[in-house]
Order: C-alpha cells, then sequence, then structure tokens
C-alpha cells in the first residue's frame, strides 16, 4: 500500500507492450495488468465520450478495491453551456459510474480557458449541488494565475467547499524544441499555465506533463518530488500523474517520480513489475 496515488493518463495503450506490459499482453488484459503497478488514473477516455454501462462494469470488474479512477466530467457538461444548466446530465453521468463506488475518486471537472471569473458563481452552484462528492477542478483562464483578487476569489471557493485545484505543470513539455509530430501536437493541444502547487484538502492533485527525454524532464520534476514527499509527511494523500507528449513514456516517468521518492522517504515499497519487463524497467531506471 502506498501513501499516496500515483498513475499514467490512461490504461488502454498497446504501445505499452514490452515496457509496462508484457508483449504478448491482450488489450483486454491491460487494465487488470495497470493495476498491477499503479493505483490510480486519470479517465481522460470520459472527457471525451461517454462510458457504456457494460464497460463500467467490466472496470469494476477488474479495479481493485483501493485503486482510484479520477474521471473526468465529459466536454458536453464541462465545455458547453452554463454548468447549472448540465447538473441533470452531470446526475446522470455519475449514477452510470455508480459501479465503480469509492474508487471513482475525485471527480474532474476540467474547464476551459472561456471559464473566466465572471463565471465563478456558476462554478460555486455546481459545486454546492455535489456537496460531500470529493471533486477537482483544473482552470485554465489567464486570470486564475495572475495573483490578483480573481484567482484569491477561486481559491477561496475551492478551499471553504473542500475542492482541489488540480496542479498542472507543463514546463517541461514547453522547454522541449523539438520537431517530433507527437511533442508538436501536444504543445498545440496542452495548456501553457504558471505553476501553482496547492493543496486545499488531504488529497493535493498533480499533472506533471514531460516532454520526450526523461532526463530533460527531471529538473522540473525534482521540485515535485520534494513537494510530494512534504504532503505525505503531513498526513496528506496526493495524487501525482505523470504525462509524455504521447505517453509511451508515461510509465517510465511513473516509474522515475517513485524511484525519487523512496530516496526522500525512506522505506516506500517498491512498484511491482510484471514478468517480461526489460531489465532496465525492474531497476526503475535509476
Amino acid at each position: 500500500m502506498l501513501p499516496y496515488y500515483l498513475g499514467c493518463p490512461s490504461w488502454n495503450e498497446a504501445g505499452w507492450r514490452g515496457s509496462l506490459y508484457a508483449p504478448s499482453t491482450r488489450p483486454a488484459e491491460f487494465l487488470g495488468d495497470y493495476c498491477r503497478v499503479f493505483n490510480a488514473v486519470e479517465g481522460n477516455t470520459t472527457f471525451y465520450a461517454w462510458p457504456s454501462a457494460d464497460t463500467v462494469r467490466r472496470w469494476s470488474e477488474r479495479m481493485p478495491a483501493g485503486f482510484r479512477f479520477c474521471a473526468k466530467l465529459p466536454r458536453d457538461i464541462s465545455h458547453e453551456g452554463d454548468l447549472r444548466e448540465r447538473l441533470g446530465a452531470t446526475r446522470e453521468f455519475l449514477n452510470l459510474l455508480e459501479p465503480l463506488g469509492e474508487r471513482l475518486s475525485p471527480l474532474w471537472l476540467q474547464l476551459s480557458a472561456a471559464f473566466g471569473p465572471q463565471r465563478l458563481p456558476e462554478l460555486g452552484d455546481w459545486l454546492d449541488a455535489l456537496q460531500g462528492r470529493p471533486l477537482a477542478v483544473e482552470v485554465r483562464h489567464r486570470a486564475f494565475f495572475a495573483k490578483g483578487e480573481e484567482e484569491r476569489q477561486l481559491n477561496r471557493l475551492l478551499h471553504e467547499r473542500g475542492v482541489e485545484r488540480i496542479c498542472l505543470d507543463s514546463r517541461a513539455l514547453f522547454a522541449c524544441a523539438s520537431s517530433d509530430p507527437a511533442v508538436l501536437h501536444a504543445q498545440a493541444k496542452k495548456p501553457r499555465v504558471p505553476v501553482r502547487p496547492a493543496a486545499f484538502t488531504t488529497h493535493p492533485q498533480v499533472r506533471f506533463i514531460g516532454g520526450p527525454d526523461l532526463d530533460a524532464n527531471q529538473p522540473y520534476l525534482e521540485p515535485w518530488l520534494d513537494k510530494v514527499a512534504g504532503w505525505i509527511e503531513e498526513g496528506r494523500q496526493p495524487y501525482v500523474f505523470l504525462h509524455t507528449p504521447d505517453n509511451l513514456l508515461a510509465p517510465q516517468q511513473a516509474r522515475r517520480f517513485h524511484a525519487g521518492l523512496c530516496q526522500r522517504l525512506p522505506g516506500l515499497p517498491e512498484l511491482p513489475t510484471i514478468a517480461d519487463e526489460p531489465a532496465e524497467e525492474q531497476l526503475g531506471l535509476f
């Protein structure tokens, strides 16, 4: 049992055969094997499409009790119209994911860059309607990163309701000068905003988006190792998710993070390995 939650943006990556998964792993086995190594995952897939009831049932059969699935609200809820007018759809989505039980925690609301300070009352009403459920919010509007009254209003609104502000760090990605199509695509899609290492509850949320060179990412990762170790020592249980441009190296990046955390917190258990993983993976890359 880890004192924090660690994972990647998804589990359904065929390119992880031979690294995270054994070369012979079938797609139906990906989730089960992923859960043997990591104890959390970003629910990116639910942002783009609602899963079927059968899909959710299969997830619930494969996810162990202590696993955490941070499902993103579908974009037709978070990005289309007033959030208060989408409460019915929100409850429908929660009912769909009900088989996951406590493994659905926290629920993520990822807001667009157009969602600005004038809509904070709307956000507050939506959060109040879901009171009692673990929630985390990611904002992208520039005013929420300006260190002014509008950012303070956002922070107060979330803190008073026990809602986390997701900590997004994309510095390593944008520090990467590359013509690689995967890098260019990620730089075009991912937000470039200042880092805000918020911890409003016992479960801070970190999304680290690195480039394709894990060594080049390390200087940007080091402060998070110190921050997460400090949170754990305070009795918090952070969530940490690691990305790379096409996510082919996300599991290796996550292993590097855990290896660095083990150096700061001696006694942390090592991450399990799966049969037929390369030797470098088994050594944790350090």
